[in-house]
């Protein structure tokens, strides 16, 4: 049914001469989401999903680098949608909604099929607006051979179950993550998605055991909350068989924590928008390394590089800046040729996260090359700081910022949201800290928030 979907959106676009060009996806997390996707690949127009959380001023300036031909947008988004596409004469738009179409409605044709011909490899699949460290969000051009070799590669480190999988995506379908590893994993599958519109701890609870979930992805904070709340049981993961984590470096307290409580397996991976999107994982079969984002996929070389201007290759345990080359890796950057041209250098992806391997070939983030502190001359990447905090009881969630400070040009400020009905100072904290840190990267203040 999906399918003939699919091909019914694929066809209407291709009327409306899609075909080459980009098609705005400004929905929440349904089938709708899933489908407009697919359908925009199989009109052989470029994909362009955009957080729906969006502001009328933050979606402006990537409407206007898009060059949208069609949007495809939710009814509660109508006002701030509709407003752009007027002001940059964006006619064709579908909105979607109870009171209006929906994508997921169209299975009165069973003789739609799909259009043809399919997309080539070097067709462009998706434009993937990435927020990175600086500036403006940037357009990454990923071609459909990318999207789909990266899909096969993460297979062989993470080998799924045909026709026999459910996985539950509470992660934005906006994001390149959920994209590649709820979505395109699960049609690769065979399997089941089952789409979590709006994330709360007990609405991702409910469908576990109702669903009978046997994947979990997520990124670290969707991982602190349940295991945080009252209602947490091990009985909600009895058909559960592992979990992926991504997006964000995973404390491996709280890895340590969700094993333990779920007993299930966490397998963390490292990948970005700019590299379609997944570089490595720890494997499915083999020896998973906590705190490690494993190893890299098959067809992927990965390199440490000097800092200063990646020119110099370092060796086991030395950090530096991660640079990669695969057959996964963006064109390049849409309209942005010097951004293009720093990112893209003699074949290789430097990604702008520092990382290190150990001498098995595990890869270590340690944190991103601009959010590195510099204390007393040292560096100080805020990652390693905040495994410290995580490591107290009463710690829920932590995150370090890097602060200017008169005497040692920058300074380490921590702030710590506690779990619930657990008390602790920030002073204690400081010196639980001071058990397990060099002095100079001990965080000089400790802010105390809810959340």
């Amino acid at each position: 049914g999906y399918v003939r979907c699919v091909s019914a959106f694929a066809r209407e676009l291709i009327a409306l001469g899609a075909a080459g060009e980009r098609v705005a996806i400004v929905l929440g997390n349904s089938v709708d989401t899933c489908i407009a996707l697919f359908g925009t690949h199989a009109a052989r127009a470029q994909a362009v999903p955009l957080n729906p959380l969006y502001t009328e001023h933050e979606l402006r300036p990537l409407f206007a680098d898009a060059q949208l031909h069609a949007v495809v947008y939710a009814d509660e988004r109508a006002q701030r949608v509709e407003a752009l596409a007027d002001e940059f004469g964006i006619v064709h738009r579908f909105r979607i909604g109870h009171a209006h179409r929906r994508l997921a409605a169209w299975r009165d044709d069973a003789t739609a099929a799909l259009p043809r011909p399919l997309p080539r490899a070097d067709e462009l699949a998706t434009l993937q607006y990435t927020g990175g460290t600086t500036g403006r969000s940037k357009g990454v051009n990923l071609p459909h051979g990318a999207v789909a070799t990266n899909v096969v590669q993460r297979e062989a480190l993470l080998p799924t179950q045909r026709d026999g999988e459910r996985l539950l995506c509470v992660m934005p379908l906006f994001h390149v993550y959920a994209a590649s590893m709820c979505l395109h994993n699960m049609a690769h599958a065979r399997g089941t998605l089952v789409i979590l519109p709006r994330y709360t701890p007990e609405a991702a609870f409910d469908p576990l055991p109702r669903e009978r979930i046997t994947i979990f992805t997520g990124r670290p904070t969707l991982f602190t909350r349940p295991l945080n709340h009252a209602a947490f049981s091990r009985g909600f993961f009895a058909t559960l068989r592992l979990s992926y984590s991504g997006s964000a470096a995973l404390p491996e307290e709280l890895l340590r924590r969700w094993e333990q409580a779920t007993g299930t397996p966490v397998l963390e991976g490292y990948g970005q928008s700019e590299a379609g999107p997944v570089v490595s994982f720890n494997p499915v079969h083999g020896t998973r390394k906590p705190g490690s984002v494993g190893i890299a996929l098959p067809l992927t070389e990965v390199q440490i590089v000097d800092a200063d201007d990646g020119s110099r290759v370092l060796g086991v345990g030395e950090k530096g800046e991660i640079r990669v080359r695969g057959p996964q890796i963006m064109l390049g950057y849409r309209s942005l040729p010097d951004a293009t041209a720093e990112a893209l250098r003699d074949g290789w992806l430097h990604t702008g996260d520092i990382g290190e391997f150990d001498a098995d070939g595990y890869l270590y983030v340690r944190d991103r090359k601009k959010e590195m502190a510099k204390v007393s001359g040292y560096n100080v990447f805020p990652r390693e700081v905040e495994e410290a905090p995580y490591r107290h009881p009463a710690v829920a969630e932590a995150a370090v910022v890097a602060v200017p400070d008169d005497y040692r040009g920058e300074a380490i400020r921590a702030f710590v949201a506690l779990a619930p009905g657990a008390r602790a100072t920030p002073e204690a904290l400081i010196e639980h800290c001071r058990e397990r840190l060099a002095p100079y990267k001990i965080p000089a203040h400790i802010v105390l928030v809810d959340a």
